[in-house]
Protein backbone atom coordinates (compact mmCIF):
# COMPACT_ATOMS: atom_id res chain seq x y z
CA UNK A 1 0.00 0.00 0.00
CA UNK A 2 1.32 3.40 -0.95
CA UNK A 3 1.87 5.93 1.81
CA UNK A 4 -0.67 8.78 1.71
CA UNK A 5 1.06 12.03 0.87
CA UNK A 6 0.05 15.39 2.34
CA UNK A 7 -1.33 17.88 -0.11
CA UNK A 8 0.79 21.01 -0.56
CA UNK A 9 -0.70 24.10 1.12
CA UNK A 10 -1.14 25.78 -2.27
CA UNK A 11 -3.75 23.14 -3.14
CA UNK A 12 -5.84 23.82 -0.01
CA UNK A 13 -9.08 25.78 -0.29
CA UNK A 14 -9.08 29.41 0.84
CA UNK A 15 -11.00 28.40 3.97
CA UNK A 16 -7.94 26.37 5.01
CA UNK A 17 -5.57 29.21 4.13
CA UNK A 18 -6.87 32.19 6.13
CA UNK A 19 -3.90 34.46 5.35
CA UNK A 20 -4.48 34.11 1.63
CA UNK A 21 -8.22 34.52 2.11
CA UNK A 22 -7.68 37.79 4.01
CA UNK A 23 -5.40 39.10 1.26
CA UNK A 24 -7.83 38.12 -1.49
CA UNK A 25 -11.19 38.92 0.13
CA UNK A 26 -10.42 41.26 3.06
CA UNK A 27 -10.59 40.80 6.83
CA UNK A 28 -14.40 41.03 7.01
CA UNK A 29 -14.69 37.82 4.98
CA UNK A 30 -12.95 35.74 7.64
CA UNK A 31 -14.71 33.90 10.45
CA UNK A 32 -13.58 34.23 14.07
CA UNK A 33 -11.85 30.86 13.79
CA UNK A 34 -9.97 31.94 10.66
CA UNK A 35 -8.77 35.14 12.32
CA UNK A 36 -7.59 33.19 15.37
CA UNK A 37 -5.88 30.71 13.03
CA UNK A 38 -3.79 33.56 11.63
CA UNK A 39 -2.68 34.37 15.20
CA UNK A 40 -1.86 30.71 15.86
CA UNK A 41 0.13 30.52 12.63
CA UNK A 42 0.25 26.76 12.27
CA UNK A 43 -1.48 23.64 13.43
CA UNK A 44 -0.04 20.15 13.51
CA UNK A 45 0.27 17.19 11.15
CA UNK A 46 -3.13 16.01 12.35
CA UNK A 47 -4.97 19.34 12.58
CA UNK A 48 -4.90 22.61 10.67
CA UNK A 49 -4.62 25.97 12.41
CA UNK A 50 -8.26 26.61 11.47
CA UNK A 51 -9.31 23.30 13.00
CA UNK A 52 -7.42 24.07 16.19
CA UNK A 53 -8.99 27.53 16.35
CA UNK A 54 -12.46 26.05 15.90
CA UNK A 55 -11.80 23.60 18.74
CA UNK A 56 -10.73 26.42 21.07
CA UNK A 57 -13.77 28.52 20.17
CA UNK A 58 -16.10 25.56 20.66
CA UNK A 59 -14.90 25.29 24.27
CA UNK A 60 -16.13 28.86 24.86
CA UNK A 61 -19.44 28.42 23.01
CA UNK A 62 -17.98 30.46 20.13
CA UNK A 63 -18.02 33.52 22.38
CA UNK A 64 -15.04 35.88 22.05
CA UNK A 65 -15.72 37.49 25.42
CA UNK A 66 -15.48 34.09 27.10
CA UNK A 67 -12.33 33.38 25.10
CA UNK A 68 -10.81 36.60 26.42
CA UNK A 69 -11.29 35.32 29.97
CA UNK A 70 -9.06 32.29 29.40
CA UNK A 71 -5.69 32.50 31.10
CA UNK A 72 -2.32 31.65 29.59
CA UNK A 73 -2.52 28.25 31.28
CA UNK A 74 -6.09 27.64 30.05
CA UNK A 75 -5.00 28.18 26.45
CA UNK A 76 -1.93 26.01 26.82
CA UNK A 77 -4.15 23.14 27.93
CA UNK A 78 -5.21 22.79 24.27
CA UNK A 79 -3.04 20.36 22.36
CA UNK A 80 -1.15 22.41 19.78
CA UNK A 81 -1.08 25.66 21.77
CA UNK A 82 2.26 26.53 23.33
CA UNK A 83 3.22 29.60 25.30
CA UNK A 84 4.00 31.75 22.24
CA UNK A 85 0.66 31.00 20.55
CA UNK A 86 -1.26 31.55 23.80
CA UNK A 87 0.47 34.91 24.30
CA UNK A 88 -0.45 35.96 20.73
CA UNK A 89 -4.13 35.17 21.31
CA UNK A 90 -4.25 36.99 24.66
CA UNK A 91 -2.45 40.04 23.25
CA UNK A 92 -4.80 40.29 20.25
CA UNK A 93 -7.93 40.04 22.41
CA UNK A 94 -6.58 42.65 24.82
CA UNK A 95 -5.92 45.02 21.91
CA UNK A 96 -9.54 44.52 20.82
CA UNK A 97 -10.76 45.32 24.34
CA UNK A 98 -8.65 48.49 24.47
CA UNK A 99 -9.93 49.56 21.07
CA UNK A 100 -13.54 49.22 22.28
CA UNK A 101 -12.63 51.23 25.37
CA UNK A 102 -11.11 54.02 23.27
CA UNK A 103 -14.24 54.13 21.11
CA UNK A 104 -16.33 54.41 24.26
CA UNK A 105 -14.19 57.29 25.51
CA UNK A 106 -14.88 59.16 22.26
CA UNK A 107 -18.60 59.44 23.15
CA UNK A 108 -18.72 62.23 25.72
CA UNK A 109 -22.45 62.93 25.46
CA UNK A 110 -25.25 60.65 26.68
CA UNK A 111 -28.57 60.97 24.90
CA UNK A 112 -30.01 57.51 25.53
CA UNK A 113 -29.63 54.41 27.67
CA UNK A 114 -27.89 52.76 24.71
CA UNK A 115 -25.20 55.46 24.77
CA UNK A 116 -24.59 54.77 28.45
CA UNK A 117 -24.42 51.03 27.82
CA UNK A 118 -21.90 51.51 24.99
CA UNK A 119 -19.80 53.65 27.32
CA UNK A 120 -19.77 51.16 30.18
CA UNK A 121 -19.90 47.74 28.51
CA UNK A 122 -16.17 47.66 27.64
CA UNK A 123 -15.40 48.49 31.27
CA UNK A 124 -17.72 46.20 33.24
CA UNK A 125 -19.64 44.09 30.73
CA UNK A 126 -17.54 40.94 30.85
CA UNK A 127 -16.13 41.01 34.37
CA UNK A 128 -16.36 37.97 36.63
CA UNK A 129 -17.17 40.13 39.66
CA UNK A 130 -19.66 42.91 40.32
CA UNK A 131 -18.73 46.58 40.16
CA UNK A 132 -20.81 49.71 40.72
CA UNK A 133 -20.00 52.84 38.71
CA UNK A 134 -21.50 56.31 38.36
CA UNK A 135 -21.43 58.46 35.23
CA UNK A 136 -21.46 62.15 36.17
CA UNK A 137 -23.05 64.55 33.66
CA UNK A 138 -23.39 68.29 33.23
CA UNK A 139 -26.66 69.99 32.29
CA UNK A 140 -25.98 69.22 28.59
CA UNK A 141 -25.64 65.52 29.39
CA UNK A 142 -21.94 65.60 28.57
CA UNK A 143 -19.83 63.16 30.57
CA UNK A 144 -17.77 64.88 33.25
CA UNK A 145 -16.38 61.70 34.79
CA UNK A 146 -16.90 57.98 35.31
CA UNK A 147 -16.19 56.77 38.80
CA UNK A 148 -16.02 53.29 40.31
CA UNK A 149 -17.84 53.31 43.64
CA UNK A 150 -17.38 49.72 44.69
CA UNK A 151 -16.01 46.39 43.65
CA UNK A 152 -17.26 43.12 45.02
CA UNK A 153 -17.95 39.48 44.45
CA UNK A 154 -20.76 37.68 42.72
CA UNK A 155 -23.16 38.41 45.60
CA UNK A 156 -23.12 42.15 45.11
CA UNK A 157 -21.39 45.34 46.20
CA UNK A 158 -21.68 47.91 48.94
CA UNK A 159 -22.44 51.41 47.73
CA UNK A 160 -21.95 54.58 49.79
CA UNK A 161 -24.68 57.02 48.75
CA UNK A 162 -22.93 59.89 50.51
CA UNK A 163 -19.79 59.31 48.45
CA UNK A 164 -21.81 59.35 45.21
CA UNK A 165 -23.25 62.77 46.05
CA UNK A 166 -19.92 64.08 47.36
CA UNK A 167 -18.30 63.22 44.04
CA UNK A 168 -21.18 64.86 42.17
CA UNK A 169 -20.49 68.11 43.99
CA UNK A 170 -16.76 67.83 43.25
CA UNK A 171 -17.47 67.41 39.53
CA UNK A 172 -20.22 70.07 39.58
CA UNK A 173 -22.51 67.46 38.08
CA UNK A 174 -26.23 68.03 37.64
CA UNK A 175 -27.08 64.49 36.54
CA UNK A 176 -26.08 60.94 37.36
CA UNK A 177 -26.38 57.59 35.64
CA UNK A 178 -25.87 54.62 37.95
CA UNK A 179 -24.35 51.48 36.44
CA UNK A 180 -23.51 48.04 37.73
CA UNK A 181 -22.90 44.69 36.10
CA UNK A 182 -24.45 41.29 36.68
CA UNK A 183 -21.77 38.63 36.04
CA UNK A 184 -24.53 36.02 36.04
CA UNK A 185 -25.91 37.54 32.83
CA UNK A 186 -29.35 38.08 34.37
CA UNK A 187 -30.82 41.46 33.53
CA UNK A 188 -33.69 41.76 36.00
CA UNK A 189 -33.01 44.09 38.96
CA UNK A 190 -33.17 42.73 42.49
CA UNK A 191 -35.21 44.39 45.20
CA UNK A 192 -31.97 45.71 46.71
CA UNK A 193 -31.12 47.28 43.32
CA UNK A 194 -34.48 49.06 43.35
CA UNK A 195 -34.14 50.17 46.98
CA UNK A 196 -30.65 51.57 46.38
CA UNK A 197 -31.81 53.47 43.29
CA UNK A 198 -34.67 55.03 45.23
CA UNK A 199 -32.32 56.00 48.06
CA UNK A 200 -29.89 57.75 45.69
CA UNK A 201 -32.74 59.52 43.89
CA UNK A 202 -34.07 60.89 47.19
CA UNK A 203 -30.59 62.01 48.26
CA UNK A 204 -29.98 63.74 44.94
CA UNK A 205 -33.20 65.74 45.21
CA UNK A 206 -31.86 67.55 48.27
CA UNK A 207 -28.86 68.76 46.26
CA UNK A 208 -30.76 69.31 43.00
CA UNK A 209 -28.86 66.45 41.36
CA UNK A 210 -31.00 64.25 39.12
CA UNK A 211 -30.55 60.50 38.80
CA UNK A 212 -31.32 59.99 35.11
CA UNK A 213 -31.05 56.22 34.91
CA UNK A 214 -29.67 53.05 36.45
CA UNK A 215 -28.26 50.44 34.10
CA UNK A 216 -27.65 46.79 34.75
CA UNK A 217 -24.94 45.79 32.27
CA UNK A 218 -24.17 42.28 31.06
CA UNK A 219 -21.89 40.94 28.38
CA UNK A 220 -24.19 41.71 25.47
CA UNK A 221 -27.19 43.64 26.79
CA UNK A 222 -28.53 45.91 29.51
CA UNK A 223 -31.56 46.79 31.59
CA UNK A 224 -32.51 50.46 31.91
CA UNK A 225 -34.52 51.47 34.96
CA UNK A 226 -35.65 54.63 33.12
CA UNK A 227 -36.70 52.83 29.94
CA UNK A 228 -38.60 50.18 31.90
CA UNK A 229 -40.31 52.74 34.15
CA UNK A 230 -39.03 51.36 37.46
CA UNK A 231 -37.45 54.56 38.79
Amino acid sequence: MKEKKSLPITSWSLDDRPREKLIEKGDKALSDAELIAILIGSGSKDESAVGLAKRILLSTNNNLNQLARLSLKDLQDFNGIGEAKAVSIIAALELGRRRRLEIALEKPKITSSKNAFELMQPIIGDLNHEEFWVIYLNNSNKVLAKNQLSKGGFTGTLVDVRLILKKALEFAATGLILCHNHPSGKLMPSQSDKNLTKKIIEGGKVMDIQVLDHLIVTEKSYFSFADEGVM
